[in-house]
Formats: structure tokens, sequence, C-alpha cells
């Protein structure tokens, strides 16, 4: 009997609730893996109903409609031949649990449910799943009547078992389970089991895929083995980017990878294994000795079917894929592309016509312009390509030109699909930052519109001095703090509703076939969501929000990288610029700046973020940890970028940061969706779930603590010096 095995994963762009579009892709996918020679197919967690069905998972419908869609797969007979690993909510006992179901020629094998479920960070699992709790063991499942008409039996096992054919064993873990300390495939492994499959929902964040490929390939390089890694690829209907990379994983080497970030809804990955490798590898002594003495005994659920048949003894072209160095992408690589492919799925499932940006001729709606520019270039590509799904859709957004010409450019599909517009005011808004809007929508191709909103601005603000008798001026006029603000933020409103009123009207205005509306995109990236620096209901205020989980230093590299690599040389005047607001008059003395008026840099907000959420910081364990970091006295490194501060002045900022996100943490809680990117991000809606009434941090003992800790440590300062 034959050593060598052909196994396919896949990564499949699948939507929420999209039963029958679903469905279909999973039945591609097997398609492509049988072409492809291989026989054993596994797929993405929760691939039939959808990852991020969310509350969904209460409702009955779905449960019902799973099995459903499970029977179709079934019966359909050109899926048979082969092993297949399937992801589905099934209803047990009472208790909904997350599953995978193993099924071979029409009949079930194992349903498989998860053990450790992921519950943090934009992960709910536990809210709407039950784990199972009872490792190696196994129970009766009854099967509905329509199911159990299909399975000739009325029962099927239930539980943690692993399937054995003739020539190997196979056992199937998913997605958090590959995190976990003790992860279920180091059981399996050690009790023989040498075929690993994973079915994730794992979703994008930057610099994410270093992390995942290190825990993937660590699961067999210390214990060897095959590990299948699948993944859902997309938007299905959330503010998460699934980004795939599915991949096989021989011994801790990498022998397959799918691409990370794609238009195809359907990827399917195959590699040709040796199981003699797997056999060889686990030759160790101490691994014999672990394995004999384990105690981890996994139920065998036998099969004939042979993963390796003796045919392919004689087949001397078929031999193992051999191991490749990992795929990454950069920062700058992965916001383009994830951006892109997000907004794409995005626009082509909800049924708009294309998408809008307010520019200010700053860095921010800057980034998001660009950004919708790389998802028109994505496109592009894959219409050259010839991806007859990426073809229907564009011809149905797009409307280009006569029936069935294609747009020849990214700029044509941009002109059509997306609109930028400057929204000015004439005593605070520069020509420096008109021009710099005007430049990049020629450069990207976009349908740019060119406003004042004076009139409508001096007519709201007549409102109040008609009704009140009161005139309210800016601070360089002479005008209070109160004045101030109003001004600014009466500008930033208007803003938001001119920007939705254009989105409206546009495509009818233009006479686009079938007019239709637009996308409002948001440009407040994280530091300023979360130091509060931004308008509540102003141009944040949108449908989505590509850039709001990013922080400024990445855009800034995003902004660089593509002036080169999109060749829009425009982008440099964005990278020089000062970022502000433009909402107060600029006089020969003055002009707005953003880190002026936040009084902290960005690069500060990032630290502050990040020290928040990831380290669980508080406001007096980061002034502990913030004033050796940024240490005055402390030795000063060639290229170090970290600030220099004196313990006062560490803890000023520090406080300064506590109080003002606990006056706007508010203005969280109204943040437009953004597309996450970061772990730090303060989406209230999701992600960073706080209280958005807080005491006055200046009175809290919190900040107490600080000038009890600052106090002792300017005594010691002061005694060396003396």
């Amino acid at each position: 009997m034959g050593y060598l095995v052909t196994v396919a994963t896949c990564s499949l762009n699948q939507w929420v609730l999209d039963w029958e579009g679903n469905l279909g892709r999973i039945i591609e996918s097997i398609h492509q893996a049988k072409a492809a020679g291989a026989r054993l197919r596994v797929g993405p967690e929760l691939e039939i109903c959808g990852y991020s069905s969310l509350d969904h998972f209460h409702e009955l419908d779905v449960y019902v409609h799973s099995l459903e869609m499970l029977r179709i797969l079934l019966l359909d007979q050109s899926t048979h031949g082969i092993l297949l690993d399937v992801g589905l909510p099934i209803l047990h006992r009472n208790l909904r649990y997350n599953c995978r179901v193993i099924c071979l020629d029409g009949k079930i094998l194992l349903i498989r449910p998860k053990m450790w479920l992921a519950n943090d960070g934009n992960y709910r699992e536990m809210r709407h799943f039950t784990p199972w709790m009872r490792p190696r063991e196994t129970e009766l499942f009854h099967l509905p009547k329509m199911l159990a008409e299909v399975q000739g039996e009325t029962h099927v096992l239930f539980g943690d078992a692993v399937i054995s054919t003739p020539e190997t064993a196979f056992g199937a873990e998913t997605c958090e389970e590959l995190f976990t300390p003790k992860a279920p495939h180091i059981d399996m492994a050690l009790d023989g089991v040498e075929i690993i499959t994973n079915s994730s929902g794992s979703h994008f964040t930057l610099r994410k895929l270093d992390t995942r490929l290190q825990l993937i390939m660590e699961a067999t390089r210390k214990s060897g083995g095959i590990y299948l890694y699948a993944n859902q690829q997309g938007c299905d209907g959330e503010r998460l980017y699934f980004d795939g990379c599915a991949m096989i994983i021989v011994n801790g080497d990498i022998v397959a990878q799918g691409s990370q970030f794609s238009l195809n809804d359907v990827e399917v990955v195959t590699a040709t294994v040796d199981l003699g490798e797997v056999r060889s590898y686990r030759s160790s002594i101490s691994r014999g000795l672990q394995a004999a003495t384990s105690g981890a005994i996994y139920q065998r659920i036998q099969t004939p079917f042979e993963l390796s048949p003796e045919d392919d003894d004689t087949d001397i072209a078929k031999r193992p894929t051999l191991p490749i160095q990992p795929r990454y992408h950069s920062v700058e690589e992965e916001i383009a592309l994830c951006g892109g492919c997000y907004l794409w799925d995005y626009l082509r499932r909800s049924g708009t016509a294309g998408y809008l940006v307010p520019l200010s001729g700053g860095i921010d709606s800057c980034a998001t312009a660009t950004i919708v520019y790389s998802m028109c270039r994505i496109v592009m590509e894959a219409v050259e390509e010839g991806n007859t799904q990426v073809i229907e859709d564009v011809k149905r957004i797009a409307k280009y030109g006569d029936e069935g010409v294609l747009p020849k450019s990214p700029q044509e599909l941009c002109n059509q699909v997306f609109t930028t517009i400057y929204m000015g005011m004439k005593k605070q808004s520069s020509h420096e930052t008109r021009q710099r809007a005007k430049d990049l929508s020629a450069a990207i191709g976009s349908y740019h519109v060119n406003l004042d909103i004076d009139d409508i601005y001096e007519a709201q603000k007549k409102l109040v001095v008609d009704t009140v008798g009161f005139d309210p001026k800016f601070r360089v006029e002479g005008g209070t703090n109160q004045e101030n603000l109003t001004l600014q933020c009466l500008q930033a409103r208007i803003r938001m509703v001119t920007a939705y009123e254009f989105g409206q009207i546009l495509p009818t205005a233009r006479n686009r076939p079938g007019g239709g509306s637009l996308l409002v995109l948001g440009s407040a990236n994280v530091g300023e969501g979360l130091r509060g620096y931004l308008t509540k209901y102003d141009c944040s205020s949108a449908d989505i929000n590509p850039i709001g989980s990013i922080d400024k230093t990445d855009l800034k590299r995003f902004i660089a990288w593509a002036e080169t690599h999109f060749d829009l040389p425009c982008l440099h005047g964005f990278l020089t610029a000062v970022p502000t607001a433009e909402l107060e008059p600029i006089t020969q003395d003055y002009v707005q700046s953003d880190e002026a008026d936040q009084g902290m840099t960005y690069q500060e907000l990032t630290i502050f973020g990040r020290l928040r959420k990831l380290n669980k910081l508080g406001p007096f364990a980061m002034f502990q940890r913030l004033v050796h970091d940024w240490s005055i006295d402390r030795e000063r490194a060639p290229n170090g970028d970290a600030p220099y501060y004196t313990p006062a002045q560490v803890a000023e900022k520090v406080k300064k940061f506590f109080h003002f996100y606990a006056i706007n943490r508010h203005k969280m809680t109204t943040l437009t969706p953004a597309l996450h990117c970061n772990d730090y991000s303060p989406d209230d809606n999701r992600f960073d779930l706080r209280p958005f009434l807080y005491p006055p941090f200046w009175k809290s003992w919190s900040f107490k603590r600080i000038d009890q800790e600052l106090e002792k440590i300017e005594k010691k300062r002061a005694s060396k010096k003396a």
C-alpha cells in the first residue's frame, strides 16, 4: 500500500445566511479538489451558514436550514468519492454546537463539536454555542427525518473521535482550539493520528499572519504530522475581513499556501503528502515514550475508503509536494489589499451604486480614497485574469458604456463607482488642501465635486443670532472656547449632511442607469477615535470607515508606499502637510494643527492605545510603565524613536489622555463601523466594551496614586543629583 496522499483545503468567500450561495461555493470547492486528485477536502468554520451569523445562531431557522443544505450536499453525487469535512451549527439535546460533519459518499461518519470556543476580542462564540466538554468521548446524535432518510439510519456518532482509513487516521480541530495551550492536535498526534484538519473563521489584523503561521507550523514541528488549515476569505457581512491563506503543512514545513487577499470566491489549495515522512519524523524515543504513556486514546471510526489507493503506486508522475517559504505581505500591502478586497465585497453585496468620500486635503481622507483606488486596481486585475464573478459584478455595478463593455483601467472604473467631494470654507480652507484634493481625484479618476458650504454655515449660524441674540465668534476673533467649538462643530456637521445629500442624488444626477445611492466612507483614524478628536455626527459618521482602526503612522507608511507602487506622485504633498482640521479661520499668525489641539502626538496616541487595550493598563499602571519607557534619564539609543520626558511630563501626558478619553467616550458609541485592522481599536459596538459615562478622572484615585508615585520618583531623582 502506498504512502502518497493528495489532500485539499480551501478558502471560501461565504456570506451570512446566503444559504444557496454558500452551498454552491462549497460544492465548487469539492469539484476543484476532486479534479486535482484529492481524497480529503476540508472547508472553513461554519461554512454552510457563514461564520458571522452572530445572534442569528439563537434562531432555530439557522439550524434547520443548515441541515437542509447538508442534505442537498449529501444527495449530490458529484461530491461523492472524497472524504469531506464540512462546517455548520447543530442543535443536539437542546444545546447549540459549532460542528464539523465528516461525511463520505452521501453518508455521515461523525459529527465533531468544537471543544474550545473563541470568546475574546471580536469573537462571541460562548454567547451562541456550548462547548463539548468531554474530550475523547462520543454519544449518539438522533438524525432528523430528512437526514435519516439519506443516511439509512436514525443515529450517528457525535463527539470527539477520529476517522480511520486503511492506511492512516485523521482528526479535526476547529480554529481557536489550535491557539490553546493544550490543543487537541497534541493528543491526537500522540495517539497516532497523522492528518489533522483545522477549519477556521480567523479574521485579519495587521501583522497577524506571522503569528498564525508560527502556530500552525508549530502544530506539527514537535510531533510531526500533516496539517490542513482552511479559512474563510472576504467580508461575510460584518466589519471583519477574513484573510484566507489556506495552507498545508508537513512536519512543520509549508508545502502549499493560498492567497491571503483575493476576489476569488473559491480558492482550493492541494498538495501530495507522504505518510512515510510523518512516520519517520515521529521515530524519536522520547516522543514514543510520551505516546505510549499518554492515555489519550481516541475512538476510531473505520471506513474502507482509501486515501492512497494502491493504483497510485504505479503512477510514477505522482510525488510529494516540496516545501516552500511562507509568503508575507508588508503592512503597506496589507492595508491596500485588505481594504480593497473588503470594500469590493461590501459594495457588490450591498446593492448600492458606489462610494463617496469627503476629501479634506489631509492624509486620512486621502488614505481612504487611495484604498478605494486600490480596490479598483484589484478588480481590474481580476477582470484581466477572466474572473467571471468579478466581471459579472463590474457589469452590474459600474454599468459602464454600452452593454457588455468593461472599463479598461482602474481610473475608468473609479470614475463610475467613486465620488470625491471637497467641501470648503472661504476663510478656513486653504488653497493647498483644495488643490491636493483636486489633484488626487484627477490621478485616481474619481468623479469630483468641489464646493463651498459658506452659505449653509452662515444661515445656520444666523439661526442662533436671530433666536437668542448672541453672535458666536472663533477664538482667533476673541470668542470663548465654547463659541469656538460650537462654530467648528457646526461646519463639521454641515459637511456630514452635505455628503449624504450628494451620496443620495449623484447617481441620478449623473444619469447612471438604475440610479441608486452611494455609500459614504468615513476617514477618522484609530487615534482620533480613541482620543475623541472628532465631532459627533460629522464626516466621521458614515456607512463604513476603512481606516477606523489604523493609526496615523501606518497610514503614512501606506501613502508613501502607494506614491511609488500606484504611481501617484501627488500623494507626496499629503505626506509633508501638517495635519489640520481647517475648522478655524486661517490668519497670518495661526493655522490650526491636529496635534496641537490634541495635546499629544499621533505616535503617543498609538502607544496609549496599545497599552490601554493590549497591555490592559489603567492610568496608574500606564504611568508606571511609561515613566520608564519615556524616561529622560534613560540611556539614549542611537536610533531610538521613543519620546524623552521628565516624570512630571509623563504624568501630565497620561492624565491628559485618560481625561480626554473619559469625556469623549460617548462619541465612541456612535463611531462608524470600521474595518477591523488593529487589536487596540476603540470600536464600542463590538470590540471594546466599556462605560461611556465616567467619574471625573482629575479627581480619581488613580490620578492621586500617580501624584504619589511621582513624588517618590522626584525625591529619588533629587537625591541622586545631590
